[in-house]
C-alpha cells in the first residue's frame, strides 16, 4: 500500500522473489487499450487473489475488499511527500523518454505537455491524492482487523525489513546467507 510513486510495485516484486510467491500487478489487470479500465478487472483480480499465496499492490478501491478477504498482511510505504513526488516525476519522465511499453495493453506515457492539460495526469494525480492514506491505520483497524499492518516511513526501513525477512527465509531453507 502506498500512494502513487511510493514504490509499491518494486517492493512487491522484491517480496515475491524473496518468498517465491506469484505476484500480480494491479495496474496490469486494470488498464486496457487507450488507458481505459478493463471490464474484466474485478473478475481478474478475484481470480488472481483466489490462489493460496500471492503478492500485489493495494490499489483501486473496488478491488480492495477482494484482496482484503484473502490477505494476511499489508505493508504501507508511507514515505514523505517530496520523496514520492520526486519518484513519480522521475518514473514518468523516464517512461516518456524511453517510450517504455506499460503492461499487457502496451500503453505509453502521454506527451509531457499533458501534465498541464490532463486533470488525471499521473503527476497531478499523485499530488492531488498525496494525503489519501493518512487515516490508513484507523481504516485497517475498523474494516480489515485481521490484517497485520507494517508501516515503513523510509526506504531504508523497508529495505532492512526485506533483508531481515530474506535472511530468515534463506536460513529456514538451509542456505547460507
Amino acid at each position: 500500500m502506498g500512494t502513487s510513486g511510493a514504490g509499491k510495485t518494486r517492493f512487491a516484486e522484491q517480496l515475491a522473489v524473496i518468498k517465491d510467491l506469484p505476484r500480480f500487478e494491479m495496474d496490469n489487470l486494470h488498464w486496457g487499450p487507450g488507458w481505459t479500465p478493463r471490464l474484466t478487472f474485478l473478475d481478474d483480480a478475484s481470480a488472481a487473489a483466489a490462489s493460496d499465496s500471492w503478492v500485489t499492490e493495494w490499489q483501486y478501491s473496488a478491488a480492495r475488499p477482494i484482496l482484503a478477504r484473502r490477505a494476511h498482511a499489508m505493508i504501507w510505504l508511507d514515505y514523505s511527500v517530496p520523496r514520492r513526488m520526486y519518484w513519480v516525476a522521475r518514473r514518468t519522465l523516464m517512461r516518456r523518454a524511453t517510450r517504455a511499453s506499460l503492461w499487457d495493453a502496451g500503453l505509453r506515457e502521454e506527451p509531457l505537455r499533458t501534465i498541464f492539460t490532463e486533470k488525471d495526469h499521473i503527476i497531478r494525480w499523485a499530488w492531488r491524492t498525496r494525503r489519501n492514506l493518512d487515516q490508513l491505520p484507523g481504516v485497517v483497524e475498523r474494516e480489515y482487523p485481521h490484517l497485520v499492518l507494517y508501516r515503513f516511513t523510509s526506504p531504508g526501513q523497508a529495505r532492512r525489513w526485506l533483508r531481515t525477512f530474506r535472511s530468515r527465509f534463506v536460513r529456514r531453507l538451509g542456505h547460507a546467507s
